[in-house]
């Protein structure tokens, strides 16, 4: 196969967080399910930000915070996903390359700004998103680097993108870019209602192209259409390699073949859930290109997870190596 340029591409949203702490109250009268992300236009983008409380701005986007965790580890990462040459679209190539990922993408010198996501917290640390993808929704099969990616270990696909024109088309030109240089693929199911509305599309992609399925219990059971989560794990079983699924104060399990390995979360004190999966999925992800066994990885994978939702903002804050080695050595 070659030597390897980078341990984990991602490929996704290139999105910037706006977080504000909000009530109850404030969500049901703007109609919100609370923990639920949603698509929303630009026009209703802006009337909700101008709604919202004092707020911050944070680069994010799933795969983008996966990668930049990953970074953060010592891993060596890289980022493929589209912004405008506008203000926040400097403000995430310039945050994703300060944390050490290499992001190469050409910004979109027109159209739609970039992507931006109103994350509204409540007091019980659920976080609801409305997200206008705008630039990002324009990453296309063109945007690729087919090199980059036969020169990394594992691809990082974001189910959020499928949402995209070019989503679909993209998704299977990075896997059959992959498959041929002999990498493997990963995929995050990403919300539970991207999963309601690509349901078959999902299954007949990971049947297909997947290696590593990334989901919370939620999203699982939301694929195969039941309220077990044993039975959805054991779907998984079939049709997949390896899953990592994310529990919450479970912990997490590790799925492969007829293996069940359950991995107690660490503690935290949770503040923002937003992040916990992508971060998960950096710890996990970097742990398994470097060859550490499933439990490790899954470990590291709770320790970043932990991290990242004792703060606001998606992306961590503490030093995640030295978190690692205080606690698991």
């Amino acid at each position: 196969m070659g030597e390897t340029r980078f341990d984990v591409l991602g490929v996704g949203n290139a999105v910037v967080d706006i977080i504000a702490e909000t009530g109850d109250d404030f969500l049901e009268s703007r109609g919100l399910a609370k923990g639920s992300m949603r698509l929303v236009g630009e026009d209703e983008a802006t009337r909700l930000h101008g709604g919202m409380g004092p707020a911050i701005e944070v680069s994010g986007g799933s795969a983008a915070n996966a990668v930049a965790g990953l970074a953060a580890l010592g891993g060596r990462g890289c980022f493929v996903g589209k912004v405008r040459d506008d203000a926040l679209g400097a403000t995430f190539a310039h945050d994703i390359r300060a944390q050490g990922v290499t992001f190469a993408t050409p910004p979109a010198a027109s159209g739609p700004l970039t992507a931006r996501s109103m994350v509204l917290v409540t007091p019980d640390a659920q976080r609801t998103m409305s997200t206008f993808l705008g630039a990002a929704a324009g990453l296309g099969v063109d945007d690729l680097d087919r090199a980059a990616v036969a020169s990394s270990k594992v691809v990082y696909l974001e189910g959020y993108l499928w949402d995209a024109p070019e989503g679909p088309a993209l998704f299977a030109a990075a896997a059959e870019a992959a498959a041929a240089a002999g990498r493997e693929v990963a995929m995050t199911l990403s919300d539970p209602f991207c999963v309601d509305r690509h349901r078959a599309d999902f299954l007949a992609f990971i049947r297909a192209h997947v290696d590593l399925v990334f989901a919370n219990e939620t999203e699982a059971m939301s694929l195969y259409e039941t309220g077990d989560f044993a039975a959805a794990a054991g779907a998984m079983a079939e049709d997949v390699a390896l899953a990592a699924l994310t529990r919450g104060e479970k912990g997490s399990v590790i799925v492969s073949g007829g293996e069940r390995r359950t991995v107690e979360a660490a503690a935290a004190d949770v503040v923002d859930t937003t992040g916990a999966g992508d971060l998960y999925a950096a710890g996990f992800l970097h742990g398994y290109t470097q060859g550490a066994g499933l439990g490790r990885a899954a470990r590291i994978g709770g320790l970043c997870a932990a991290e990242v939702i004792g703060h606001l903002g998606a992306r961590p804050r503490a030093d995640l190596r030295a978190l690692v080695a205080k606690n698991l050595g």
